[in-house]
């Protein structure tokens, strides 16, 4: 019988974390979630351990690493990170932890409209990023940081990054596949299975892709 793997979750209580501990823990997998506010998770399991704190002010980091099999990031907060790159300086600290206690899968959510690591991004998509996304313009830089940090300083672990086009609430609108130039604008729900089924996946280690529905 195969032993029950841990993940940890960071931004478990956004949009689309709370759908992917759901679906982890319909998947048989334990959770370790860190949160300011343990109550909006809304349930309780015997595999979802919540851990009181923040991404700034974390209990202990060595202590929330240790025993995971995964650990997935899927943190934004648009007015934070205009000012400050909160979720780069939580990776800076989050991957030499995972090294201490050896784990070594990491997934990082960024967004459809934040380049890959030392590249452009195609002009349509700097275009929207400019007009009609400028308004989250530092979660972009926030993300950019992270995956240049990865892609420099880290591939001695395996990381993963899920570019996602996260557009809308409701239910699912097919199966996203991974793709390194098209991104569908999916719903959360989707993101989540798609961000659950990707750590799980050794083809996906030191990829920046993007996402976009099967086609039928």
């Amino acid at each position: 019988m195969s032993q029950q793997k841990t993940v940890l979750v960071f931004g478990g209580t956004g949009q689309t974390g709370q759908r992917f501990v759901r679906l982890a823990l319909k998947d048989g997998l334990r959770v370790r979630a860190l949160a300011r506010n343990p109550a909006k998770f809304g349930i309780t399991d015997p595999n979802l351990e919540v851990v009181q704190g923040s991404i700034t002010a974390i209990p202990d980091l060595d202590a929330l690493v240790t025993g995971a099999d995964f650990v997935v990031s899927m943190l934004g907060n648009a007015a934070e990170q205009r000012e400050h790159t909160i979720v780069t300086d939580l990776v800076r600290e989050l991957v030499p932890a995972m090294r201490r206690n050896g784990v070594s899968r990491f997934l990082h959510q960024a967004g459809g409209l934040s380049a890959k690591p030392h590249r452009r991004l195609p002009l349509v998509l700097w275009i929207i990023r400019h007009t009609v996304a400028r308004g989250f313009e530092g979660q972009h830089r926030d993300n950019e940081a992270v995956m240049r940090y990865l892609a420099d300083e880290a591939n001695d672990i395996e990381w993963m990054v899920h570019r996602a086009g996260i557009g809308s609430d409701g239910p699912s609108k097919g199966v996203l596949q991974r793709s390194e130039r098209a991104i569908s604008i999916a719903t959360f729900q989707d993101c989540a299975a798609y961000n659950l089924r990707t750590m799980q996946d050794a083809t996906a280690i030191h990829t920046c892709d993007g996402s976009r529905y099967a086609k039928h």
